[in-house]
């Protein structure tokens, strides 16, 4: 029997529809500074290549940019941006736990997106009604 979870859609103010739905979805990352799991408020982004953190994430998973990850330029709709990836980090979704490829831009002011690289691509995923529907078959 196939295991699923929902999460709602997060309603925000729009200047250009009166307001919009987010598929937002709680997920666990592993923090090395706690020794525990930290829960973020992710954007499902099924058009990112993989899942981005803003900065200031680094610090509360006890990531360090300059050792622990590469960086990289890279090319999005904001224009090119820095990234610092780590390859394999833990995750949890629900019940499932994944090992994620990372990375961290060098600004705050972008939401955690949740993306498709040995994440979203790994399970099958409904956005419908507002609400998201993650299921692992």
């Amino acid at each position: 029997m196939a295991r699923r979870i929902t999460f709602t859609f997060e309603r925000r103010p729009s200047p250009l529809f009166g307001s919009v739905y987010r598929p937002l979805a709680f997920v666990g990352l592993w923090s090395q500074k706690i020794g525990g799991w930290v829960r973020v408020a992710m954007l499902v982004d099924t058009g990112a290549d993989y899942t981005l953190l803003p900065q200031v994430y680094a610090s509360h998973l006890g990531v360090r940019l300059d050792r622990d990850a590469q960086a990289f330029d890279t090319m999005g709709i904001g224009g090119r941006e820095r990234v610092y990836l780590v390859r394999r980090w833990p995750m949890q979704l629900g019940p499932w736990k994944r090992q994620i490829p990372l990375g961290f831009l060098t600004r705050n002011d972008i939401p955690p997106l949740l993306g498709r690289q040995a994440c979203l691509e790994t399970f099958k995923l409904t956005l419908f009604r507002h609400r998201t529907t993650v299921a692992d078959r």
